[in-house]
């Protein structure tokens, strides 16, 4: 999960994705409590609701919506019904959920949706049926949605004002402009043929965006989050072979790595088959490598270790380390910082002419001002207990 607190006067906060275990609430268990931590970051509404201005989907696996129903409020704001239950308790309230319908879409029997994400698909349903309702004015928090990218068939060709197609840029947040953001959608990508529509599922499908975030009004200091969900291999070589000539598109000073550190987001090869005489595939490794001066590649992962899991993926880790060395950063794993044994939010700052960052030892303390910066909360423990097997061997958070 990556929450984004912009440094207007509202806090406005954008949420990427959601992975909040039940594990957490067992007071014998050392799995973080990751909600405890987002839910100090919220401020509440006049009715003493916590919210989140956005809720962002890159795509609908169970580690990124894992927890959506049970600590987030689906369902029409006219029948919430938590007022009266303690501050802990109630379930928070997203303003504006920013969705792909083509995510949903390639979703296939090999990959059924989570309970998790059925709840979100069906709540993205209704706000769109909801929006035409309504003929697209007059829509209030916890009504609206953003459409990102469009569906086939036409689909979405009556979306006009709530949809955003790939290689536009948008700068409204719930609704409204905020000269504090910009961002660019690059993915989903449309699909060349049936056969490439096959081969994108939910990875490849993944909601992909460059978001720009500045400091104030003033943009005294704005800098770039690249975020990808799942994006595979596939995906990083399309956009390179799009946007070679025009590499601002792909350049950031945050690049949130694509699959929690996968091989399989810089190389058609299995380490598994071919060990190291796996390639990386130069196109995709470009397009991940447009890094500027002092920017860092997070993963979001437990611990990388010299195994054969993946992902979280040695070779892969290594292969960010070259292209953080060119830009003079860091590679950083959540699952990592400040130790393994005890790993703990990650937060950057945005502000005073550079990026800043700092690894939080206990959970984050509520900020009265909220400044821009990008928190992203994992947990190494996640491998001991509540292991995600997905196709192989793998450790993520």
């Amino acid at each position: 999960m990556t929450l984004i607190s912009l440094g207007d006067s509202a806090g406005t906060n954008i949420l990427v994705d959601c992975n909040i275990r039940a594990a957490a609430d067992d007071p014998e268990d050392s799995t973080r409590d990751v909600a405890a931590d987002l839910r100090r970051c919220l401020k509440t509404d006049k009715k003493g609701r916590p919210y989140v201005d956005v809720f962002l989907s890159t795509h609908p696996d169970e580690d990124h919506l894992r927890g959506l129903k049970k600590h987030f409020y689906l369902g029409t704001p006219a029948d919430y019904g938590d007022d009266e239950k303690p501050a802990g308790e109630k379930r928070i309230v997203i303003k504006e959920v920013w969705s792909s319908p083509i995510v949903f879409r390639r979703a296939s029997k090999d990959h059924k949706l989570c309970d998790d994400a059925l709840a979100f698909n069906i709540e993205a349903k209704r706000r769109v049926e909801f929006a035409r309702d309504q003929k697209f004015t007059g829509i209030g928090d916890g009504d609206r949605i953003l459409v990102l990218g469009e569906d086939e068939d036409g689909k979405t060709d009556d979306l006009t004002s709530i949809l955003v197609k790939v290689d536009e840029t948008f700068d409204k947040v719930n609704g409204a402009q905020n000269s504090l953001f910009k961002a660019r959608l690059l993915a989903p990508l449309p699909a060349a043929d049936e056969d490439e529509a096959d081969a994108m599922g939910k990875n490849h499908s993944s909601v992909i965006l460059n978001m720009e975030l500045a400091d104030g009004a003033a943009r005294e200091t704005v800098r770039n989050f690249l975020t990808g969900g799942d994006a595979e291999v596939l995906i990083w070589e399309k956009l390179w072979e799009k946007y070679q000539n025009e590499l601002d598109v792909l350049a950031y000073d945050i690049l949130l790595s694509p699959h929690h550190c996968s091989w399989h987001s810089l190389s058609y090869d299995s380490r598994s088959e071919k060990g190291d005489d796996a390639k990386v595939c130069e196109a995709a490794k470009s397009a991940l490598s447009q890094i500027r001066a002092g920017g860092q590649i997070i993963a979001s992962s437990c611990a990388i270790k010299d195994d054969d899991c993946d992902p979280p993926s040695l070779a892969a880790k290594q292969e960010y380390e070259l292209i953080v060395k060119r830009g003079k950063g860091a590679f950083l794993c959540v699952g990592e910082l400040p130790t393994e044994a005890d790993p703990a939010p990650l937060e950057f700052v945005i502000g005073d002419g550079s990026l800043s960052r700092v690894v939080q030892k206990a959970a984050l303390p509520r900020r009265s001002v909220v400044t821009s910066g990008i928190v992203n909360a994992a947990n190494s423990n996640a491998a001991r207990n509540e292991a995600v097997q997905k196709g192989g061997n793998t450790r993520y958070a």
